[in-house]
């Protein structure tokens, strides 16, 4: 299997070149694109010296997402956010879970870092998504090149481009959960946010989404407002 690492970035020069580097060391053969939206900062220039083929996107995860891909050679895509960890032993388990019958991809195990009982409530809600067939591109989604052109690819919508994936991805093949390693992520966009408050927000986000509004400014605004308000906060 050969692997295509794909990794969306603003703003991300104080960690990119170490997350470069450990997906490197677990796959030396593999392919790392990262996909800046126009950082103000160095991150392409780390990137680079990093070792990571660096392309240029408009600004947005869907679009800096599906540019990657379009670029990448391997027939195993993964999608990987620049403010989680990759673990050692994620390529052997990636090969193993997709040795099996039917799998067309899937995604990881996530854990939210931080040693405090918030970031042990976000693990836990996050499983429960995963317990009912629900993820998103912070858990790392892998899949199939051939599955992923054949339903159309990322969207490059504003939002919701990781569960819009995952929808057409659970329509058109099995996926599963890799379960050892677990993907560690950052908790830091919900500093500050109470629990009700994330629950009731996912609520509204995903409310809009099928009501049709994904592609809207509606639906990014709701995204802006909330992440305004916790800088704020």
């Amino acid at each position: 299997m050969q692997f295509s690492i794909i990794i969306p970035t603003l703003n991300e020069a104080p960690r990119i070149a170490a997350l470069v580097e450990r997906v490197r060391d677990d796959e030396p053969e593999c392919e790392i694109i990262v996909v800046d939206g126009g950082s103000s900062d160095d991150t392409a220039v780390r990137a680079r010296e990093a070792g990571a083929c660096v392309l240029v996107a408009d600004r947005g995860r869907g679009a800096q997402l599906s540019h990657g891909a379009s670029a990448a050679h391997g027939d195993i895509l993964v999608f990987l956010h620049a403010d989680t960890v990759w673990p050692a032993g994620a390529f052997t388990a990636l090969r193993r879970e997709l040795s099996g019958a039917g799998v067309i991809g899937g995604n990881f195990r996530l854990v939210f870092d931080g040693d405090t009982q918030f970031a042990d409530w976000l693990t836990g809600f996050y499983a429960w998504f995963r317990g009912h067939g629900l993820y998103y591109g912070d858990s790392v989604i892998f899949v199939r090149r051939d599955i992923y052109q054949s339903i159309g690819g990322i969207r490059p919508m504003p939002v919701m481009e990781d569960f819009d994936l995952r929808l057409r991805m659970e329509r058109n093949g099995g996926t599963v959960c890799v379960q050892d390693p677990p993907i560690v992520t950052s908790s830091r966009r919900f500093k500050n946010r109470h629990p009700v408050a994330i629950f009731m927000h996912w609520l509204l986000v995903h409310g809009l989404y099928y009501a049709g509004l994904s592609n809207g400014r509606l639906i990014a605004w709701v995204y802006d407002t909330e992440r305004r308000r916790t800088a704020d906060s």
